[in-house]
């Protein structure tokens, strides 16, 4: 478990600890779930702005080689069923409702 106090002299308890959890619930009961909202696409913004989309694309490539070294190919083909099937139950659902 991670302490709870720092030694590189930044603000605040360490993310992942109970203190921090605290810290996060009361800035949710005070400003309410938009607050969040927006500072995340602020940031997001930020991100694409000095670092570009292509930041994104590369991350994105990144999490995927992460994810098949972990999970192994077959967990993409095991995925895409999934999601297939579940487009196919949606479809289907909504010219059933016309």
């Amino acid at each position: 478990m991670a302490e709870s106090t720092r030694k590189t002299g930044k603000r605040g308890p360490v993310a992942g600890t109970p203190e921090a959890r605290r810290g996060g619930e009361a800035v949710r009961a005070k400003y309410g779930h938009d607050f969040f909202s927006k500072i995340g696409k602020k940031g997001g913004d930020t991100v694409r702005r000095e670092l570009g989309s292509e930041f994104y694309a590369q991350i994105g490539k990144k999490g995927g080689e992460s994810t098949k070294a972990r999970q192994g190919a077959e967990f993409y083909a095991r995925i895409g069923k999934k999601g297939g099937a579940s487009n196919r139950a949606r479809l289907s659902n909504l010219n059933k409702q016309q």
